[in-house]
């Protein structure tokens, strides 16, 4: 089939049409249909393993400029693309359209350091312990790898997870997030175009209990890469032991934003919103526990609700729009239902926690919300132990910063935590000391560089990490070679 609405699944460098489509709606603008996208089985997941198994020998052993060529091309043409590809994310997901531009000019980003990774493999030669053996350890590729992504960034997680499993050799079926289908199909459409052969790279569109399921049972997948909810994810990683692939999880997180007495209140105020608030606080790098002493706490609430009271909630096309919508009605459901709950255990709703109306003027209806600020809210309450995902944030009073790292560690996740301080023993601290996989002094804990490790502790993450050079520990394995001279 043509590369047109509805569309299809990609396999083995053809669209392939189904019985079954679903209607792909901007969460803005519930009147709005993206487009069409086809739902597949698993029948046509057998079919891409077939097809990527097949591939697999040729391009594994292919010349690392071919695969260099084929990626720089991908990363070219989507940063020519940024602003076309960041409206339709914006529309499909919810994020603003600056926060969409931006989400895909890290995906072009991603795709040219990668290719830029296929120049750069590298391997050791080590001298035997025995006399006139020599010794190379090198990496190779591990062959099919089930790549499964999320909702909340679908340019830029399928874009980290491709792109090296490409530049390592290895070949590729993707499952997208079913909820938002449109910037992983225009993804697969630039890589069908850029010159990887048939089968290399697989787009399997559908219900993560029909694709997920049999990508992560199928004996022809030799690993599986996962970013999605705690539930699943546990899942994923029984089955993949179980079934003897490699795993690789991303989860979630409760993230702390430790906010000191001697911080800088006007930049503690704008890192907590952007980290608690912004891409409608649906990042798992979000910080929704704010855990402030005693000194700052008055002046630091009285400011973050002036600052939330200019945060415009509204159309994530629509020009001056701070905050879009949340991406579903159920997600928007699980919100308000943690609003309630932290009411009920006796959190005091200092702002928002509303659904409202469209604040930039459409008039369209879509999934708003006003955020959400508890305030003298305990470490022990449902509202600081589980992930929201969305623009919920509380606030956690504590004595002085021994308390503040005591409350930050206390959660079972482990991806991002911040510290707002202008004090570098406290900020060396705790760079050291927060049981984080990534830490952020005066910065946004949402927000991470993609030539660098991404990845958390405890159970936010399992398996090696993503992005940079790391990448490869997931997407290659390690041979040992021994000749005798």
């Amino acid at each position: 089939m043509s590369a047109s609405s509805p569309h299809g699944l990609l396999i083995n460098g053809e669209w392939v049409s189904t019985s079954q489509a679903a209607p792909n709606t901007n969460p803005s603008n519930l009147a709005d249909v993206v487009g069409e996208y086809a739902q597949g089985d698993a029948s046509h997941v057998d079919a891409a393993v077939a097809a990527a198994t097949a591939a697999f020998p040729a391009w594994s052993t292919s010349g690392i400029q071919a695969r260099h060529d084929a990626l720089d091309k991908i990363g070219n043409e989507i940063l020519a693309r940024r602003e076309e590809l960041g409206a339709l994310l914006a529309r499909e997901e919810g994020k603003t359209r600056a926060e969409g531009i931006g989400e895909v000019a890290r995906a072009g980003q991603i795709f040219k350091f990668f290719a830029g990774e296929c120049l750069r493999l590298a391997g050791e030669t080590v001298p035997s312990v025995r006399p006139g053996i020599g010794v190379e350890v090198t990496r190779e590729p591990i062959g099919v790898v089930g790549l499964i992504t999320p909702w909340n960034f679908p340019i830029a997680i399928p874009a980290w997870k491709i792109a090296p499993a490409l530049a390592f050799g290895n070949c590729v079926v993707l499952k997208p997030a079913d909820l938002v289908p449109g910037s992983a199909w225009a993804l697969a459409e630039i890589i069908h175009r850029s010159g990887i052969p048939a089968g290399v790279f697989n787009l399997v569109m559908g219900r993560g209990r029909v694709i997920g399921e049999a990508l992560v049972q199928h004996p022809g997948v030799a690993a599986i890469s996962f970013t999605g909810s705690v539930g699943v994810g546990r899942g994923i990683a029984q089955a993949c032991v179980q079934n003897g692939k490699k795993v690789q999880l991303e989860m979630g997180g409760k993230n702390p934003q430790v906010v000191l007495d001697d911080a800088d209140l006007a930049q503690a105020v704008e890192l907590s919103a952007q980290s608690a608030f912004y891409s409608t606080g649906q990042r798992c790098t979000a910080s929704s526990r704010l855990i402030v002493t005693q000194g700052i706490y008055p002046k630091f609430i009285e400011a973050l609700q002036a600052r939330m009271a200019k945060i415009k909630v509204g159309d994530a096309l629509a020009t001056g729009t701070d905050v879009g919508p949340v991406v579903s009605q159920a997600q928007l459901e699980q919100d308000l239902s943690y609003v309630e709950i932290a009411k009920a255990e006796g959190g005091v709703l200092a702002a928002g926690g509303l659904r409202v109306a469209c604040h930039t003027g459409s008039g369209n209806e879509g999934f708003f919300m006003a955020p959400a600020l508890f305030v003298d809210t305990a470490p022990a309450m449902r509202i600081n132990r589980e992930e929201v995902f969305g623009p919920v944030a509380s606030v956690i009073r504590v004595r002085d910063y021994d308390e503040a790292l005591a409350v930050a560690n206390d959660t079972e996740f482990g991806l991002s935590a911040g510290i707002a301080t202008t004090s570098l023993k406290y900020a060396t601290h705790f760079k050291r000391h927060a049981q984080a996989g990534m830490v952020m002094v005066n910065l946004p804990t949402a927000g991470v560089d993609y030539h660098v490790p991404f990845g958390g502790r405890k159970g936010s993450s399992y398996g090696p990490r993503e992005q940079g050079r790391y990448a490869q520990e997931f997407f290659t394995t390690v041979k040992t070679a021994y000749t005798l001279a």
